[in-house]
């Protein structure tokens, strides 16, 4: 017998709920300029409970080529790199007018 998802109710392998949270976010990407006059990309809005925010920032960080950090629910990257983050967010699932570039 096939394992139950706990919140949709159905199997594991037909589990929707990934989705359907990726769904109701709203994520804002914009830049900040901090010390010394350097861009720093802010991607905030994104549920840490059920999202892995460490392994997300780590994939950004190496899809953009850059460093960067995660702390108290936000990504930040360092320089600017709000279009490439859009498009990795959309490529990994989430919608894209439920993304917004400031």
């Amino acid at each position: 017998m096939a394992e139950v998802c706990s919140t949709c109710g159905l199997p594991k392998d037909l589990c929707v709920c990934g989705e359907i949270e990726k769904e109701q976010q709203r994520i804002r990407i914009r830049l900040e300029t901090r010390k010394f006059g350097k861009a720093t990309t802010i991607i905030d809005g994104m549920d840490d409970k059920n999202q892995n925010l460490q392994s997300v920032a780590q994939k950004l960080k190496t899809y953009c080529a850059c460093g960067g950090t995660h702390k108290n629910g936000q990504i930040m990257l360092q320089g600017d790199h709000r279009d490439r983050v859009k498009e990795f967010l959309i490529k990994i699932g989430y919608p894209q007018e439920n993304i917004e570039l400031q």
